[in-house]
């Protein structure tokens, strides 16, 4: 199965395009969900953490390669009312990540690897009704994580990282560490800051759809941090 898009694929993707926005758009407004956002300009901001040694590297899209700003985002709530372990939570996850994917937006098509689980070089496609289908690869799976890597073709460059952990209640933890793709992506994402805030209205349904999934509840709200390089 090809992870780029064909004509008529994204022929049916613009058709799509104008209710995909407004469904997503209208949920965003009447959010009721607490956010508490902040953002600043620092002059450097952590790296992504290096590749394993044996992680193919071919076509990966690393923020180097990107343009514009470099972005570290971390998005994370906790959850209350469930005992659930952080390692028994990405075991419910992992066979299929569209358990926790914002359904009426985004799609996660695995495109290599097996079905019904998720290992080092599985590669998958972020389908959304709009030009942002995004092919990603796997490249770290722990017991308590996963972290995918950018393809060449997706709006970004870089990394991007889901935790769950535990002290006193159960977290769970989106870290990113980006770049835009090319000029265009930085065009939508920094400077129009729409593809930014459908980033946001995305990652912030999935942590609603994983606290959801451990039957539990969040507390606190989400916490969304972002230190953006020049």
């Amino acid at each position: 199965m090809p992870r780029r898009p064909s004509r008529a694929r994204r022929l049916t993707t613009a058709t799509r395009w104008p209710v995909g926005i407004a469904l997503p758009s209208w949920n965003y407004m009447w959010r009721t969900t607490p956010l508490h956002r902040s953002e600043e300009i620092t002059g450097e901001a952590p790296d992504p953490p290096p590749l394993p040694a044996d992680v193919d590297r071919e076509e990966l899209q690393p923020p180097a390669d990107g343009a514009g700003p470099y972005f570290h985002r971390v998005f994370r709530t906790r959850i209350r009312e469930t005992d659930v372990s952080p390692e028994a939570l990405v075991t419910r996850i992992a066979p299929d990540l569209n358990q926790i994917a914002p359904g009426e937006f985004a799609h996660f098509q695995k495109v290599l690897g097996d079905e019904g689980d998720l290992r080092v070089g599985d590669e998958y496609v972020v389908r959304m009704p709009g030009p942002w289908d995004g092919p990603v690869r796997v490249v770290e799976r722990t017991p308590r994580a996963w972290r995918f890597a950018t393809l060449d073709g997706h709006l970004e460059a870089g990394q991007i990282r889901f935790e769950a952990s535990r002290d006193d209640l159960l977290e769970f933890r989106i870290e990113s560490w980006t770049r835009s793709g090319d000029r265009l992506s930085n065009l939508l994402y920094h400077h129009l800051r729409m593809s930014k805030e459908i980033q946001l209205h995305m990652w912030t349904s999935v942590l609603e759809r994983v606290a959801k999934l451990a039957g539990g509840r969040m507390t606190g709200g989400i916490e969304i941090r972002t230190q953006r390089v020049e």
